[in-house]
């Protein structure tokens, strides 16, 4: 039987789904090229979630509902809100440039926009393995139609295809090895399944058969070597309003699954997870690193960048657990949560510039098309600067810290092999910041294309200004966010 409880801790969803098949409903009578009303109530109805979901992250209480299928806690409730929050921010970004290219027909953009927070939100507040699989399929199957919005353009369509094709293959795999941790533990609860592997009555051969399936479905998801190859031609295939649609909020929702599964689900099979995102992380940064050196257009560039630095997301998952000891896990897993935070943030932004330069009738997919921005516009110029720099972990930006809590916890789990890995990963950073000087160089050192200067309008110009300033505030203030994160990670493993 449901009680009231259960319904309260999904209240965020249901007022997210309500809302959604209301503006469904306004849209209809809605005829501006902009989808003026359309796009107000969107914006107001993700506010009030956000709220809503930090008024429960909060409370820092753990509740269950729906006989323990999801749960409202900390961790899930943050991840909830910085998702809503990269979902509004991505909405007043894309407008514009949707507009422009007949995007805006219908309210589609905005509609399957809230579909796939909502399956975000399913995920992260998942507490069975089925809910988990629900969330994620109706995030995938909202980014597929997103992939696909502009019928007209045939490089969209076929990002659509293999994003398509790739994801149904990612989520079989997901599936079949959530399908093989049932028939070995006989339950698809999350916390029922720890304590199946805990009491060591299972066979570890068929337990790390599933996981291996587990932790591809995963890589998929985070976008991690081998399983990225879907990333360059999406991110370059999709509009670029869609392209940070996909690379900013289900970040948060993969990371939030990878937490759900792996930590919370199977820790006592932390030595054998733990090995595959080893090299998951090492591959990622290598072929991430190298990869982006060779690209010539952005979009495709910041793809390869996006597989870079989910490398060091995995490393700090994988340096939770050692020798037996979970004592570096809270460090460890806060320093992964702080880093796609972070990230997220600077990904908004970067993207931001990318769509209102692309809006003078070209997309400015290019490095090259960002010759001499300087000179005509200083204050986009500054942002793409700030944002490059913070990708490339240069003081005192946030994505220097990021990435200094990230060593600092491989580091202190005391081992030479992590020392080794956080070696490794100084070295590939090292690489990395060759492409991303490389477009600083272009803004600044290089003579302009065109003259044209590039106009915003006032709200999307104040909201990058913001997004842009919080790259840098949180750099040489960190210790607010880092709290946040670590006392998510603690409240919620202590349940």
């Amino acid at each position: 039987m449901l009680d009231r409880l259960s319904f309260y801790v999904v209240a965020p969803e249901i007022l997210l789904l309500v809302m959604a098949c209301v503006v469904a409903l306004v849209d209809l009578g809605v005829k501006s090229r902009l989808r003026g009303l359309t796009y107000g109530l969107t914006l107001a109805t993700l506010a009030l979630v956000a709220w809503l979901s930090a008024e429960f992250a909060m409370t820092g209480q753990t509740l269950y509902g729906f006989n323990k299928m999801v749960v409202s806690d900390p961790l899930g409730n943050w991840l909830k809100v910085f998702a809503t929050i990269a979902v509004m921010v991505t909405l007043v970004y894309g407008r514009p440039y949707a507009a422009e290219r007949d995007m805006l027909r219908g309210g589609e953009l905005f509609l399957l926009s809230m579909f796939s927070l909502l399956g975000i939100f399913v995920m992260v507040s998942a507490s069975n393995f089925l809910v988990i699989y629900l969330g994620l399929e109706l995030l995938t199957l909202s980014s597929y139609a997103l992939v696909a919005l502009r019928r007209d353009h045939a490089q969209a369509t076929e990002a659509a295809m293999k994003y398509f094709v790739l994801g149904a293959m990612a989520s079989g795999f997901l599936l079949y090895g959530i399908s093989m941790l049932y028939g070995a533990t006989g339950s698809l609860d999350i916390n029922e399944v720890f304590k199946a592997i805990g009491s060591g009555r299972i066979k570890h051969e068929v337990l790390v058969f599933g996981l291996v399936f587990v932790v591809a479905g995963l890589a998929f998801k985070l976008g991690a070597v081998p399983f990225h190859m879907w990333i360059p031609d999406v991110y370059q295939g999709a509009p670029t309003a869609v392209t940070l649609m996909l690379g900013a909020a289900p970040e948060l929702a993969a990371f939030g699954i990878a937490i759900r599964l792996l930590v919370e689900g199977m820790m006592p099979l932390a030595i054998d997870w733990q090995q595959m995102l080893v090299v998951l992380a090492v591959g990622s940064l290598l072929v991430g690193n190298l990869a982006a050196i060779a690209q010539t257009n952005l979009k495709r560039m910041l793809a390869y960048s996006t597989i870079a630095q989910m490398g060091f997301v995995i490393l700090g998952l994988a340096a939770g657990f050692v020798n037996g000891n979970t004592s570096n896990a809270q460090y460890a897993y806060s320093a992964s949560m702080f880093y796609i935070v972070t990230y997220v943030l600077t990904t908004l932004a970067t993207f931001g510039i990318i769509l209102l330069l692309a809006r003078e009738g070209f997309e400015s997919e290019e490095i090259s098309d960002l010759a001499g921005l300087n000179q005509r516009s200083p204050l986009y110029a500054g942002v793409m600067a700030v944002c490059m720099f913070s990708l490339a972990g240069i003081p005192p930006l946030v994505g220097f810290y990021a990435k200094l809590a990230v060593l600092q916890a491989l580091v202190a789990s005391g081992q030479a092999f992590y020392i080794g890995l956080a070696i490794f990963a100084v070295v590939m950073s090292l690489i990395g910041a060759f492409y991303y000087l490389r477009v600083v160089k272009v803004m600044y050192f290089d003579s302009p294309i065109t003259a044209t200067t590039v106009s915003a309008p006032a709200h999307v110009r104040a909201v990058l200004s913001l997004n842009g300033a919080l790259v840098l505030v949180l750099g040489i203030l960190p210790g607010g966010l880092m709290a946040l994160c670590a006392d998510a990670v603690v409240r919620t493993l202590a349940t």
